[in-house]
């Protein structure tokens, strides 16, 4: 017997089951926008899209109607990320202890 095998086939079971929750979470997710809203200005601060794109800012003015949405925008990126890490991790663990059923992409 290999010393890294799961041996428990529930935790495998387990594993796999949280994977599948994880991808529909994806769809669900909704559009994505990598940045941040920052408000800027000496006087007066005015909200702007923040985003860093081959080591240099790009800004765009939102005002206060376009903000709600850069903000959600924003969020559901960083939801997306959540999920991704937690599945890659979820992911490595099972390949690491040879837990897949075939070698296809769906697990």
């Amino acid at each position: 017997m290999r010393k890294n095998k799961i041996t428990d086939p529930k935790k495998i079971t387990e594993m796999k089951r949280r994977v599948k929750t994880l991808q529909r979470q994806l769809g669900h997710v909704g559009p994505v926008m990598r940045g941040s809203v920052v408000w800027l200005g000496t006087r007066t601060k005015q909200p702007y899209f923040s985003l860093n794109k081959e080591n240099k800012t790009r800004l765009i003015y939102l005002g206060k109607k376009r903000e709600p949405l850069a903000r959600t925008l924003s969020a559901n990126y960083q939801t997306l990320l959540a999920i991704v890490e937690e599945m890659t991790l979820l992911n490595m663990e099972l390949l690491k202890h040879n837990a897949w059923d075939s070698p296809g992409l769906k697990g």
